[in-house]
């Protein structure tokens, strides 16, 4: 006659094996803190025990059974839907001031499943322009997606450093914090850019790439990645056009930016000395030197930094994202797990939250580096298909760039 064995859970699941199941069983009580006895088995049961006790050890042992456990520990009492291995979905309502907050989460585990891979995404093949992220995930096949950092709403060019497949798009503003995406985890940090171009008559500075003029004084270097188009000059600029390593041409207003170069654009004072030089050479470098770094999407302020609640808005220059609204983050724990954040607010059904509630919620599910996204309008998750928080525009607004979750072979 076989054995059957009830386990039970939370909702009466009763689970029911046969003897040459037994292992199972005991691996489904077990990780349920539960005691289990030979005489609960039967007697004649006892000779299958010793296979079935190697397969619980190893079961207990993977890091996917570690990753399961946690993720139903952590999130007890919610909603947690299997996106693919090592991805789960969780919804959730928390309360503060005794008013309720919409809360999407996104906890992933490369560990468990090495086919997945996470970076940045832009909206089009150049900077200056948005799409709606249902748009940027299903041309990324995308399993998750949310929305990425600060971007200029009238043209939709990243504010802040961004890099995808080491090429960088943009550079730092105001030294903002960010995540480094790496083949074997994350990093966060502010960054600077260290760049110049070097010539053969010296080197020049260069003070971004690809960004809005915040100071006349300021060079920037223009790629292709910014459009087909330079800005204007600042008052008294200029503009040198490099292809190929050799300057092409001078400009005093708008410049074609060349598919095999780019475009300096400063002030006269500075670049007309290298109007001479005959070789040119640009090179860009961030501080920290992550050198293996494969991707980096910077947002701010911090929210956790170090396993600590740190929120650095004003030295971050952030004061205007303060108060109570929709929310998205981004963190990662000491296992190297990413977790993927939004909150709806502006709604009586979800009141958002402020910066210091969303850096303790991050650091209560094991953060130990976060920090804030862009939000308010911006704020959008997408799963398996479909927008899964509720923006107060239908789908989301289009947005700059997402940060993307898909699984390749």
């Amino acid at each position: 006659m076989d054995t059957t064995v009830i386990v039970h859970r939370p909702q009466a699941e009763k689970t029911a094996t046969s003897a040459a199941g037994i292992g199972i069983a005991i691996c489904l009580l077990l990780s349920q803190n539960l005691l289990i006895s030979a005489k609960d088995i039967g007697a004649e049961k006892i000779a299958s025990i010793p296979a079935s006790i190697n397969y619980v050890k190893e079961r207990q042992e993977s890091k996917e059974f570690i990753f399961e456990q946690s993720i139903l520990d952590k999130y007890a009492n919610t909603e947690i839907v299997e996106v693919e291995k090592g991805v789960k979905y969780v919804r959730m309502i928390k309360y503060y001031k005794n008013r309720p907050v919409r809360i999407n989460v996104v906890e992933l585990s490369q560990s468990v499943n090495d086919n997945l891979v996470i970076e940045p995404s832009i909206a089009s093949d150049t900077l200056a322009n948005r799409s709606k992220i249902s748009t940027i995930a299903q041309r990324e096949n995308a399993l998750v997606a949310i929305n990425g950092g600060y971007f200029k709403p009238q043209t939709g060019v990243p504010l802040g450093t961004l890099m995808i497949n080491k090429k960088l798009y943009t550079g730092p503003i105001y030294d903002r914090v960010a995540m480094g995406i790496f083949d074997n985890g994350f990093d966060m940090a502010r960054v600077k850019l260290n760049a110049k171009v070097e010539t053969n008559i010296g080197g020049l500075k260069i003070d971004n790439v690809n960004q809005p003029r915040m100071l006349s004084v300021h060079t920037i270097v223009y790629t292709p990645d910014w459009g087909t188009t330079t800005p204007s000059c600042p008052k008294y600029g200029i503009q040198l056009v490099v292809e190929d390593g050799k300057l092409t041409r001078v400009s005093y207003g708008r410049s074609q930016i060349p598919p095999n170069g780019y475009v300096i654009v400063g002030s006269q004072k500075n670049l007309k000395p290298f109007i001479k030089a005959k070789r040119f050479k640009l090179d860009l470098q961030i501080n920290p030197e992550w050198n293996d770094v494969k991707h980096i999407i910077s947002g701010g302020p911090y929210l956790v930094k170090n396993g600590e609640v740190f929120v650095d808005m004003t030295a971050q220059k952030l004061g205007s994202v303060g108060g109570r609204n929709p929310r998205t983050a981004i963190g990662y724990t000491k296992d190297n797990n990413l977790i993927m954040l939004t909150a709806d607010g502006r709604e009586g059904a979800s009141i958002g939250l402020t910066l210091m509630e969303l850096a303790n919620l991050m650091k209560d599910l094991g953060c130990v580096n976060a920090m804030n996204l862009d939000g308010g309008g911006s704020t959008v998750m997408y799963v398996n298909g479909q927008v899964v928080n509720k923006p107060a525009v239908s789908g989301g607004i289009p947005l700059s760039h997402t940060l993307v979750v898909k699984q390749v072979s």
